[in-house]
Formats: C-alpha cells, structure tokens, sequence
C-alpha cells in the first residue's frame, strides 16, 4: 500500500472543494449536501462545516444508501435515504468517497429522483480512479488517480476508521 493522501492533503481538498462549489453556485442558495453512505456522509458532514466557515451559512446535510437501486446487486433491503428534508427544487451535491465505475453514483441519483425533483444534482468525490463504466463525471474531485482495475484505493477517515488517509493497494 502506499499513501496518495495523507490528513492535511483531505483537509486542503476539502477547502478547495467547498470554494468550488460556492463558486460554481454563486453561493449557497438552495443548495443541500447528501452523503452516500458510509464515508461520502462523513464527507458531506465536513463539507457542510467548512461551507459554514467561508459563508457563514448551514447548509442541509442528509444521508443517502443506494444500495437498493443498483444494477449489479440483489438484494431486498429497501433502506433508501435517512432524510425527511425536502430536495425539490434544490442543488443537490452528491457526495461519496471514490469514484469508480459510476454504478453507485446511477444508483444514487435513481434514489434521489424516487424522493422528489432536483434541480440540479451535482457529484463530488473524494478521489476519482477511473475506469467508468457510465457516462458520469464528477463536478468537484479532490484528487484524480489513474488506476488499474487490479489496485484499489482505500479511504480511511477519522469518524469511521480513526484515521485521515488515502491509500492505494494492489
């Protein structure tokens, strides 16, 4: 295994993220973050704070499982989101971890649409790997690394694993 991302580098991406999506917003104005379980909500939490920190405005944080929606899974668990709020009408951003193959991002977003009606939906990730099998691209990434189908990248983050850190193994 070896270190692409260590606690200050998740930090600066995360700033920089929450920048871009002032930027790319013209603010925060309807927007809401929504965390793809397990670490994009962690993700989304800390997005939200440093959101908060720049403009002095909360932003709704919600949690979403999309497992349910996938295409290459079966299963019969139907624990879609864990949000009352209202996303109608609103910039959604989509928060997850990793970007891979964009089943979870396709499955996330058929979630999304069962709930009610963005008006946007936006995606960031943590780290992009490659290796799409849809045509999703993600708005906001914090580190891109072309891998092969055989590494992996492993997330580690403070709130799950106790840790700040990025790895990629083989």
């Amino acid at each position: 295994m070896h270190k692409i991302l260590d606690e200050l580098a998740i930090k600066r991406a995360i700033a920089r993220i929450a920048n871009e999506i002032i930027e790319s917003n013209k603010g925060l104005d309807d927007v809401v973050l929504i965390g793809i379980i397990t670490r994009g909500e962690f993700l989304a939490r800390r997005l939200c704070e440093k959101l908060e920190e720049i403009e002095n405005i909360r932003v709704p944080v919600y949690s979403l499982n999309p497992e349910f929606f996938r295409d290459d899974r079966r299963h019969h668990d139907f624990t879609v989101m864990d949000f009352m709020g209202k996303i109608d009408d609103k910039r959604v951003v989509l928060v997850d971890d990793v970007l891979y193959t964009g089943r979870t991002v396709r499955a996330a977003m058929d979630a999304l649409m069962v709930k009610d009606r963005p008006r946007s939906v936006q995606l960031v990730g943590l780290v992009d790997r490659g290796h799409r099998e849809l045509p999703i691209r993600g708005d906001f990434i914090g580190k891109n690394v072309p891998t092969s189908q055989s590494e992996k990248i492993i997330v580690h983050l403070k709130e799950y694993d106790g840790e700040d850190v990025v790895y990629v193994s083989e």
